[in-house]
């Protein structure tokens, strides 16, 4: 079966412009889905900006020949590698809350971008079946930090447990979000997730996911018997009682099409084993805005093979 380089190359490039984000040539050929040499990918890039159908804009591709894409990435580069200091230090923390196995961090910061009003996102791995204690407590805390202003420092937004680490949406946003997660705590959790993930090299066949190196943290004292003290069927009751309450309320706020301070519909899928952001929010929005990128290119690219032929 043939393989036509610039397609790939035009797919992630059309991905990141949802986000206005440029990519380095290395960049792209880690997210490309079919698994080319190097020496390709640079040919075509440079075929491709000079048939114009992508611009070079300093070292950086993109589908917009607009060049404050380029100044705004740098400076949300540099932005976001004095957040992911206080990211690391906060994904530490996080992970002294009991029955909490792996915490990673996710969002615009994991792929090494901070705008202005950029939060600090979090990838929650907790026990088997003690999932909604763990998140109580946390989004408890977090309740707290709301009188500091630090809300934005602790964005949990996404959790599983240990009986549920395969992630059962399979696409290219969620392979994206899956390998550019940074691991912070996790003690062998967090091994095991990207074990049970390794679908992602369908979608990126250069990439690997955990890489990257992760802060070994021992529990401490109270983390140690708040989990000693509900190691039982108290525990278990609990569990299943935070759940429904969360569920209920979730289902209100779905209902009434609330947003977040980002502007993005407000949505939670729950069970036993995760609470995860409603994929038909942002998710879709994203897969659907990525389809019609695409759609657009194919355009392009008829109206050139059209004018070749008539030159010809």
């Amino acid at each position: 079966m043939p393989v036509y380089p610039e397609q790939s190359i035009i797919k992630v490039l059309a991905y990141f412009d949802i986000f206005n984000y440029p990519l380095t040539q290395e960049e792209i050929y880690n997210f490309l889905d079919k698994p080319l040499e190097m020496e390709v990918v640079m040919a075509t890039l440079f075929q491709l900006v000079e048939d114009k159908r992508i611009f070079l804009l300093g070292r950086f591709f993109s589908l917009q020949a607009d060049t404050a894409l380029c100044t705004r990435r740098i400076i949300g580069n540099h932005k976001a590698e004095t957040m992911l200091k206080t990211a690391y230090r906060v994904g530490g923390f996080l992970y002294q809350f009991p029955f909490v196995r792996g915490v990673g961090i996710s969002g615009s910061l994991s792929k090494n971008f901070a705008g202005h009003d950029t939060d600090i996102d979090f990838f929650i791995i907790t026990r088997a079946n003690r999932l909604w204690i763990a998140r109580t407590l946390m989004h408890l805390f977090k309740k707290l930090t709301f009188i500091t202003g630090h809300q934005h420092l602790y964005c949990m937004n996404y959790y599983i447990d240990e009986e549920a680490m395969l992630i059962r949406e399979q696409n290219i946003f969620t392979a994206t979000e899956l390998v550019t997660l940074l691991p912070v705590c996790g003690n062998g959790t967090m091994s095991r997730f990207y074990g049970q993930n390794n679908w992602t090299t369908h979608f990126f066949p250069n990439q690997q996911p955990g890489r990257q190196s992760m802060l070994l943290s021992r529990p401490g004292f109270v983390k140690r018997s708040a989990e000693w003290l509900l190691n039982n069927r108290l525990g278990n009751a609990l569990d299943e009682l935070l759940m429904r309450i969360t569920a209920r309320r979730w289902k209100k706020k779905e209902q009434l099409c609330r947003t977040n301070d980002h502007g993005v519909r407000m949505g939670l899928c729950t069970g036993k084993h995760f609470a995860k952001p409603n994929p038909a929010f942002f998710q879709r929005s994203v897969l659907g805005s990525l389809e019609k990128k695409l759609a657009e290119q194919m355009n392009i690219e008829y109206r050139m093979s059209n004018v070749e032929g008539r030159v010809k």
